[in-house]
C-alpha cells in the first residue's frame, strides 16, 4: 500500500523544571542557593530524504514527540537538553495544519531541514534569583511546554516531467525503457497504483531529468472518480507535462477524445496545470490503425506530437531531446528569476 497522505500528532519536548536547592556542607551550614536550571525541550524538525518513498511509518505510528529537557539539580547542575526529533519525509512533502487547513512547511530538496516545532524553555533554578537583597531565594520556575499540533502530511511528487494518460496507454512501459525506474506493467487498466519517479540520463550532454509516471486518469478524475484527486496532485509541481495517447484507439476509444478528456480533467482540477508546457506522445505506432489515426490527430491539436513505439523504440531519441530542451529552458528561466 502506498501512503501519500497521513494525519499525525507532533509535540516538541517540555523544558525541564528549575531546581530549588541550598548548598549544605560540614563547614558551611548556611550555604547559598545552588539549584540548577532545567534543560530546554527538544525541537521537532522535518528533513527531505530521497531514500524515503512514502509515509508508511507515519500511518502506523501517527504520534511523535521530542524528548523533554531534564530538570535542574543541586550543586548548580543544569539539566541536559532534550534530544531533537528529526522526521525524514519524502522530497515533495507538505505539512498542513489540520485545524486551519493552511500549509505551514514543506521539503523540496534532499537534505533540506525545516524547524517545525520548538521545544519549551527550561525553568530557572533558585540560584538564578540570588541577589544582594535576596541571599536565600526560594523562587524557582517550572519548565515551559513545547509546541504541539495536529498535522496532515501530503506528498506532492516533485519531478521535471509528469507522464499522464489514460490507463493502459503505455506510460509504465515508456518509463521502464527510458529510465532506471521499473514500475509494474500489464495488459490491463490501473497497473500503476502509485506515482513512480525515474531518472532519464543524457551521458553525452552531462544532464539528467526526472520523470514521474502518474497513475492512469479517466473522465471524472477531477471529481475524484477512479484514482482521482489522490494522484492528480502529483502533477502540480512538474515542470513539463507529457501527455501519452494510445494512437491505436484501444477499447474503441478515439485518440482525440482521450486527449480532450485529459485536458479537461487537468483544467477542472487546477486551471494553472494547462498553462504548463505540454508535449504529446503518440504511442503504439507499430499498430495497424495508428498511422491514419496520427494524421487525423495532428490536424486537431496545436501541440507538437512525437510518435513512438515501445515495441520498436521508434521516436525515442527525438522525444528524449525534446523533453530535455523544455526542462533546461525552464531551469534557465528559474535561475534568472533568482
Amino acid at each position: 500500500m502506498f501512503y501519500d497522505e497521513v494525519n499525525v500528532t507532533l509535540k516538541a519536548g517540555k523544558g525541564g523544571d528549575g531546581c530549588f536547592s541550598f548548598r549544605r556542607a560540614k563547614y558551611e551550614p548556611k550555604g547559598g542557593p545552588d539549584g540548577g536550571d532545567g534543560g530546554r525541550g527538544g525541537n521537532v524538525y522535518i528533513v527531505g530524504d530521497t531514500n524515503v518513498a512514502d509515509l508508511t511509518d507515519f500511518h502506523f505510528k501517527p504520534g511523535w514527540r521530542a524528548k523533554n529537557g531534564e530538570p535542574g539539580r543541586g550543586s548548580d547542575q543544569h539539566g541536559a537538553k532534550g534530544s531533537h526529533l528529526t522526521l525524514k519525509l519524502p522530497v515533495g512533502t507538505i505539512v498542513v495544519d489540520r485545524e486551519t487547513g493552511d500549509p505551514i512547511a514543506e521539503v523540496t530538496e534532499h537534505g533540506e531541514e525545516v524547524l517545525l516545532l520548538e521545544g519549551g524553555d527550561g525553568g530557572k533554578g533558585n540560584a538564578q534569583f540570588k541577589s544582594s537583597t535576596n541571599q536565600a531565594p526560594r523562587q524557582f520556575t517550572l519548565g515551559k511546554p513545547g509546541e504541539e499540533g495536529e498535522f496532515r502530511l501530503i506528498i506532492k511528487t516533485i519531478a521535471d516531467v509528469g507522464l499522464i494518460g489514460f490507463p493502459n496507454a503505455g506510460k509504465s512501459t515508456l518509463l521502464n525503457m527510458m529510465t532506471n525506474a521499473h514500475p509494474k506493467t500489464g495488459a490491463y487498466p490501473f497497473t500503476t497504483m502509485f506515482p513512480t519517479v525515474g531518472v532519464l540520463e543524457y551521458p553525452d550532454q552531462f544532464e539528467r531529468i526526472t520523470l514521474a509516471d502518474i497513475p492512469g486518469l479517466i473522465e471524472g478524475a477531477s471529481k475524484n472518480k477512479g484514482l482521482g484527486h489522490r494522484f492528480l496532485k502529483h502533477v502540480e509541481r512538474c515542470k513539463v507535462l507529457l501527455v501519452m495517447i494510445d494512437m491505436q484507439g484501444t477499447d474503441g476509444r478515439e485518440p482525440i477524445s482521450d486527449y480532450r478528456v485529459l485536458q479537461k480533467e487537468l483544467k477542472l482540477y487546477m486551471p494553472g496545470l494547462v498553462r504548463k508546457p505540454v508535449l504529446v506522445c503518440a504511442n503504439k505506432m507499430d499498430e495497424p490503425d495508428a498511422p491514419d489515426n496520427l494524421a487525423s490527430f495532428r490536424k486537431k491539436v496545436k501541440e507538437t506530437v512525437y510518435p513512438i513505439s515501445c515495441v520498436s523504440d521508434e521516436g525515442f531519441e527525438e522525444l528524449k531531446q525534446a523533453l530535455l530542451a523544455e526542462v533546461l529552458e525552464i531551469r534557465r528561466a528559474e535561475r534568472e528569476e533568482d
